[in-house]
């Protein structure tokens, strides 16, 4: 937009098309590929640039995909422009891959990376150190680098001045945030530092390593009155056996531990997960042992996912592979736990009153509460991004249903 470009719909008629790839599992590589042959059926004389994670490890396979003009890295991704404007002189296809194990300091893109009409989403470090057998990324993104204290405050004062109210604080790995800096410098210290902000009300936590929960951090963290209570701890499997396999650096007493403080420092805690089915060699006996662990825990809402082989990492050459319809099997009973577990823990609010950030005016105006709950009223004109408070009368799936409170 700062060189004059115009930003338009996705589906609409474009001169240029951005597509921006994951390459998590084999799934979004696919996703990836189908979206890029389908990007110029509404102008064949576009230019299209691929960048993300699959552009950075499939070179090769990218190379079979003639629609596209100009392929990037993910080094690369805040020179689009430049290229774009190269390519549109020179129309040669470009492909520019540099080495994201060596990138050694956080790429700023701005003054303000992202935000929509009532939350902000702040990214503050790239890469992961972890080397979880099942994963590309850090292959993808390379090693952890943090951005500076000083660089995330400033752009979430911006975005206060702009009126927005909710931050929500992400990156590949933020549990590793300030590792790689020579100051002792954590995540705690930089969520200290936002909730001075004036402006903003919520700060709200991406996924977390479970391991970073211990009693100092929740002592420090619940001092600051910003943070909202739903944590997303990241578990991946409930038996001990996977999780060594997995190359995860905890174990379920572990696990169960940190989810306890969390428990006991915020009342109406959320927590949600996520989880890997039909892992390599994941028993039956494994499977039950994750069955028993996740029912111990009891969270707010699982993520299942489907174990997938993804060429590059260990586990894809691992022993004893799961077969699908088991795997298909595994991943149904815990999305039916899941789905009970939230309707269960929603039908508590009813009949409580529970401040909602409104986002959304359709026909029902929609927000979010504090630990992530997502809260319906009736159309009430020129209440998107306040807080009010909400009587709950009931519920709809995920969902709850109330009025606005007199």
């Amino acid at each position: 937009m700062e060189n004059g470009y115009k930003i338009v719909d996705f589906n609409q008629i474009a001169d240029i098309y951005v597509v921006n790839t994951c390459t998590v599992t084999n799934i979004s590589d696919r996703k990836s590929r189908q979206i890029l042959r389908r990007t110029k059926q509404n102008n064949i004389n576009s230019i299209l640039v691929v960048t993300g994670c699959y552009a950075q490890v499939a070179k090769e396979e990218l190379a079979k995909i003639e629609e596209i003009d100009i392929v990037l890295g993910n080094n690369e991704k805040n020179n689009i422009v430049e290229h774009v404007e190269q390519f549109i002189k020179e129309k040669n296809r470009e492909e520019i891959i540099s080495s994201v194990m060596e990138q050694k300091e956080f790429l700023n893109f701005g003054d303000i990376t992202y935000t929509d009409k009532t939350r902000a989403v702040i990214k503050i470090q790239d890469g992961c150190d972890r080397f979880c057998t099942y994963c590309i990324i850090p292959y993808a993104r390379g090693r952890v680098r943090s951005r500076k204290i000083e660089d995330i405050v400033s752009e979430i004062e911006k975005i206060a001045q702009t009126g927005i109210k909710e931050v929500v604080i992400t990156g590949i790995h933020i549990a590793s945030y300030g590792k790689d800096f020579k100051e002792k410098i954590g995540l705690i210290d930089l969520l200290e530092q936002i909730n001075k902000i004036k402006g903003i009300k919520r700060i709200r936590l991406s996924s977390l390593e479970p391991t970073i929960i211990t009693k100092e951090f929740v002592n420090r963290l619940t001092k600051l009155e910003k943070i909202c209570d739903h944590f997303h701890l990241s578990l991946q499997s409930g038996s001990d056996k996977t999780l060594e396999r997995m190359n995860r650096k905890y174990t379920t007493k572990q696990f169960e531990e940190s989810t306890q403080l969390l428990k006991q420092a915020y009342p109406n805690v959320a927590l949600t997960t996520d989880i890997i089915v039909g892992f390599p060699g994941e028993t039956d006996e494994e499977f039950q042992e994750t069955y028993n662990f996740l029912k111990k825990i009891n969270f707010y809402k699982m993520h299942i996912f489907k174990y997938s082989q993804r060429k590059g990492t260990k586990a894809a050459t691992m022993k004893n592979q799961v077969p699908p319809n088991i795997k298909e099997e595994r991943s149904n009973i815990l999305i039916n736990m899941s789905n009970q577990n939230q309707i269960l823990q929603n039908e508590k609010y009813i009949g409580k009153e529970l401040e909602v950030l409104f986002e959304e005016e359709k026909e029902y105006v929609q927000g979010h509460t504090t630990n992530y709950i997502i809260v319906e009223v009736p159309n009430v004109k020129n209440i998107e991004n306040t807080f009010q408070k909400v009587k709950i009368l009931s519920t709809e799936g995920e969902k709850l249903i109330g009025n606005i409170a007199v």
